[in-house]
């Protein structure tokens, strides 16, 4: 008596807090985010992805079958609880010393999924149990059954057999062959080790385990599972994007709470990003770091291209992701060097200086301050279209002092530049840092011809029911440049390309752009662009150590040629908007010591 007394005392303790079990709908998960490139292909998801429910019925009849075989084979005739099966489990363990065996039921699999967490306490299993024992006694066995398929976790973040079976092998589970619901029986055991995206060979040893115990469970006949065994597993096509696509991933979801706020409701997510460009420049960049990077010291490299609107199409923050998820596109702040020129030369363009207006190069002091050249010489008096050209400093310094450096940095943040600049002459040679993102964001205000074009990488976002909570309809900040001063600008632009330091980029079509190179080769950059496309380039190191003489002139024009070359395949040749681009017959050599 005393001792029922007791079981009743804890069984009450217990009980006291169990979590509320009168809506079994009522669950905690994080949302999920299904994110797509531009041409509606999947690139990635993030969260809890639950593919909805799919009733018993429904279901190919060897699923279950193949779930209770591995995992519960006395399912149906035990009230919970399988005594039986517990006692084995624990003479195992005993033996063995360790955990080898678990002698939990599908109910009580449920029971802790559903309502409680995985921590290994008395207090859990005893309020498992007591959950199970109440779960058995409100619905029949195919419900529970058909609840645990439809919530249990699969890997990949998927939950519930509809949304393991369209990740893994892009079907829905009541199309799933029977070597296809053994490997999805097979996850419940250790869903990240079974995945079959993870380890294809280890997933097949684990579904042809399943299919022995389908056996002996009296489910199959030994005939019928090896010919399973032998159909081929044909996974769902893989995202076209490649592994360094989730530094543009990462970039976009930090930004869907800016749009629509916090959410419960899933969301699918159109993006701008395009596979084929994002490909193309994973490939750039990896060849380029590998082939070079060792003997000229170049340990990091990032790349943004964008449509002229300035929707991003590729992105590439760094060598690559699994190492290391710090977005050197996005995040890290460098000095552009001359890469920030051309706010200088389209603040005096809007001052009223033209091209062939002159502009002294000799030495010059300020306040200390002796900025030189490149090169280390001195060309006397020069247009102002061929100092940009050349990117001399001495030129661009004297141009920065008549126009006013508090003109220079409005003109830099109209079109787009966010970073704070110092308000002295060095900004005039790219001494304060900014973001490759926002430095090619600005260049694109060239390309679109004089219209803003603020970087975006969020088309639309729709909830789960379809329900559009966001569409981009354009940028509001309309036309930030002059079409005769833009007209201007991208002709003197061309020359940087045709004539000076960016010589390197040259390409089969016009092209303009400005090469860019910080003190002591810390930082090399190239952003140019063309009717179709802005792309920018950054090489450097993360500790700020300095490269091997590594000029925007050259390894990262070559690597904006390169990516472009291949990005513009099968395009048609077209004028840039507001010029027609003075190309040279000049091999696309780069110029020695260009900056």
């Amino acid at each position: 008596m005393w001792a029922a007394v007791a079981v009743a005392g804890l069984v009450a303790v217990y009980a006291y807090d169990l979590p509320d079990i009168g809506d079994l709908d009522n669950f905690t998960r994080r949302p999920s985010v299904t994110l797509l490139a531009a041409d509606g292909s999947p690139l990635g998801a993030y969260g809890d992805l639950h593919g909805g429910a799919v009733p018993l019925a429904e279901l190919p009849r060897y699923l279950p079958e193949a779930v209770i075989a591995t995992e519960d084979r006395r399912f149906r005739e035990h009230f919970g609880l399988d005594i039986i099966g517990f006692a084995r489990a624990a003479f195992v363990n005993l033996r063995e010393r360790r955990v080898v065996q678990g002698g939990s039921t599908i109910t009580q699999q449920l029971a802790k999924n559903v309502f409680l967490t995985s921590e290994r306490t008395l207090r859990r299993k005893v309020q498992e149990l007591l959950l199970a024992l109440w779960l058995e006694q409100k619905f029949t066995k195919d419900q529970i059954l058909s609840i645990y398929l439809n919530r249990v976790y699969l890997g990949a973040g998927t939950f519930g057999v509809e949304a393991a079976s369209r990740k893994y092998f892009g079907k829905s589970a009541r199309r799933l062959s029977l070597h296809e619901a053994a490997v999805i029986a097979g996850l419940l055991k250790a869903p990240s080790r079974y995945a079959p995206t993870a380890d294809l060979a280890r997933s097949g040893a684990r579904a042809a385990q399943v299919l022995a115990n389908m056996v002996e469970a009296g489910y199959l006949t030994a005939t019928d599972a090896t010919a399973a065994a032998r159909d081929p597993l044909r996974l769902a096509v893989l995202p076209a994007a490649g592994r360094n696509a989730r530094y543009f991933l990462d970039w976009v979801i930090d930004q869907i709470t800016d749009f629509v706020g916090y959410t419960d409701s899933d969301l699918t997510v159109l993006t701008t990003l395009d596979p084929k460009l994002q490909r193309e420049a994973e490939a750039q960049v990896k060849s380029v770091l590998a082939d070079e990077g060792p003997q000229l010291r170049v340990g990091q490299a990032a790349l943004v291209a964008m449509a002229a609107d300035g929707a991003v199409r590729a992105m590439i923050g760094g060598r690559d992701y699994g190492d290391s998820q710090f977005n050197r596109a996005t995040t890290a702040s460098r000095q552009p060097g001359s890469a920030f020129k051309p706010f200088v030369y389209l603040a005096a363009v809007e001052a009223g200086f033209q091209p062939t207006d002159i502009v002294e190069d000799a030495p010059i002091s300020i306040g200390g301050w002796s900025p030189g050249n490149f090169d280390s010489t001195f060309r006397g008096r020069i247009t102002i279209a061929e100092a940009l050209s050349r990117s001399i400093n001495t030129a661009t310094v004297r141009l920065a002092q008549k126009v006013g450096v508090d003109r220079v940095i409005a003109t830099a943040q109209r079109l787009g530049i966010a970073s704070e600049l110092r308000r002295d002459l060095s900004t005039s040679l790219g001494a304060s840092e900014v973001t490759l993102l926002e430095l090619t964001g600005a260049f694109a205000a060239f390309a679109s011809g004089g219209i803003d074009a603020w970087p975006h990488g969020i088309v639309e976002i729709r909830a789960g029911d379809r329900t559009v909570l966001y569409r981009r309809s354009g940028s509001a900040a309309g036309r930030v440049i002059r079409p005769e001063h833009n007209a201007t600008m991208t002709e003197m632009l061309t020359k940087v390309v045709s004539e000076g330091t960016g010589r390197a980029a040259l390409l089969d079509r016009p092209v303009a752009g400005k090469t860019g190179t910080s003190q002591d080769f810390r930082d090399a950059w190239f952003v140019g662009y063309t009717a179709d496309l802005v792309t920018g380039v950054w090489l450097g190191n993360d500790d700020d150590s300095a490269m091997k003489s590594v000029s925007g002139g050259g390894l990262p024009a070559q690597l904006w040629r390169n990516f472009m070359v291949a990005a513009h395949r099968g395009l048609p040749m077209r004028p840039l908007r507001g010029a027609v681009p003075l190309l040279s017959d000049r091999p696309a050599a780069p110029t020695p010591g260009a900056n």
